[in-house]
C-alpha cells in the first residue's frame, strides 16, 4: 500500500503543485488533468477563504497561507508513511522503505555497506539513496524527500534535528611510502610541496582550506580539481600526489593499507562535524529508525 492512499486527495494535489510550482508538471506527475487540479485547489481556497498560490505566467508560488498548509500536508504524508512502517513492523520489518539523502563521501562506501548489512536482517526493506551536495541534504530532509540526511555540516539548519553528531576533521591523504607518510601529522605548507588534488572552491572542505591558507599567506596549486570523492582518492592511490578527505570516506582503504590518512595540524581544519539529520518534530517510520540506529553504531571511530 502506498502512503498517498492514506492522505486526503485534495491535500495531495495541493502538495504536488506546491512542490513543482506548476499545474502542468503536477498533472504529469499525478496523471490527473490540470483542469481537475485547478478545480481542487480553487475549492480548497474557497473553503479556507484565502489564496494559497500567487499565479504567475511562469508558474505558481505559495502565499504565506499556502506555506503553512504545505507544511501540514507534508507532515500528513510523512505520518502516513510512518503508519505503514509500523504496520510493516508487525510483520517483523519484512516491509518498509528507508530514504536517505547523503553527501558523496558517504555514498561511495559506508552507505552501500550498511544497506547490505541491514538487509541481511530485514530482507523486505527497500532503500532509496540520493547523493547530493552537502548544502542540499537538509533541504531533502525538510521537504520529506528523505527520511534521514547524512552529511558534513558546520552550522545549524532550520527545522532540522541532529540525531547524531561526530567531529570530522579534514585529513591529508597520502600513498603508502610517501616521504610524509610516517609523520604523525602534516601541515598544509608541507603538502604544498607536492602535487595536489583538491575539491572545488564551492565545497565546505575547500573553503576551510582557503581560509586557513589565507591566514598564512599560503597558496595551494592543485593539479586536479574534482567534486567527486572517488576521483581524488584514486588520484592518491595511483601515486599522482596528495589530497584531502574525511576519515569516514577512506576508512576501508586505510584499514587495507591502500592509503595513508594523517591529521592536518593547522588550526581550523577540525571545525566540521558529521551529522545524521531528521525533520524536527517527526517520528521516523520503524524501518528508518532502525537504520538510523545502525548508522549511529557504525559511524564512531576513535582517532
Amino acid at each position: 500500500m502506498r502512503p498517498h492512499l492514506l492522505q486526503d486527495t485534495t491535500l495531495r494535489y495541493f502538495l504536488a503543485v506546491a512542490q513543482s510550482g506548476s499545474l502542468t508538471e503536477a498533472s504529469a506527475r499525478l496523471h490527473v488533468a490540470a483542469s481537475a487540479l485547478s478545480r481542487q485547489i480553487a475549492g480548497l481556497e474557497a473553503q479556507l477563504g484565502t489564496p494559497l498560490f500567487e499565479r504567475h505566467a511562469r508558474g505558481m508560488v505559495l502565499t504565506a497561507a499556502g506555506e503553512i498548509l504545505a507544511v501540514h500536508a507534508r507532515r500528513t504524508l510523512l505520518d502516513a508513511e510512518r503508519a505503514l512502517g509500523e504496520i510493516g513492523a508487525l510483520q517483523g520489518l519484512r516491509a518498509g522503505q528507508v530514504r536517505l539523502a547523503t553527501s558523496d563521501a558517504f555514498a561511495n562506501e559506508l552507505v552501500p555497506r550498511l544497506c547490505v548489512e541491514f538487509q541481511r536482517t530485514y530482507a523486505g526493506v527497500q532503500f532509496s539513496v540520493i547523493a547530493l551536495p552537502t548544502a542540499q541534504v537538509p533541504d531533502a530532509v525538510r521537504s520529506g524527500a528523505a527520511d534521514i540526511g547524512l552529511c558534513f555540516s558546520r552550522a545549524p539548519h532550520k527545522d532540522i534535528d541532529v540525531a547524531y553528531r561526530q567531529s570530522a576533521p579534514v585529513l591529508a591523504l597520502l600513498p603508502p611510502g610517501h616521504p610524509l607518510a610516517s609523520a604523525g601529522s602534516v601541515t598544509l605548507a608541507q603538502m604544498a610541496a607536492y602535487p595536489l588534488a583538491l575539491p572545488p572552491a564551492e565545497t565546505t572542505v575547500r573553503q576551510m582550506i582557503d581560509i586557513v591558507c589565507s591566514r598564512q599567506g599560503l597558496q595551494l596549486e592543485a593539479v586536479l580539481i574534482s567534486n567527486h570523492a572517488k576521483t581524488v582518492v584514486n588520484f592518491v592511490q595511483l601515486g599522482g600526489g596528495l589530497s584531502v578527505a574525511s576519515e569516514i570516506a577512506v576508512r576501508h582503504l586505510v584499514a587495507e593499507g591502500a592509503i595513508v590518512a594523517l591529521p592536518i595540524s593547522d588550526p581550523g581544519m577540525d571545525l566540521r562535524d558529521i551529522e545524521i539529520q531528521t525533520l524536527a518534530g517527526r517520528s521516523l517510520p520503524v524501518a528508518a529508525q532502525a537504520f538510523l540506529e545502525l548508522l549511529k553504531e557504525q559511524l564512531p571511530r576513535p582517532w
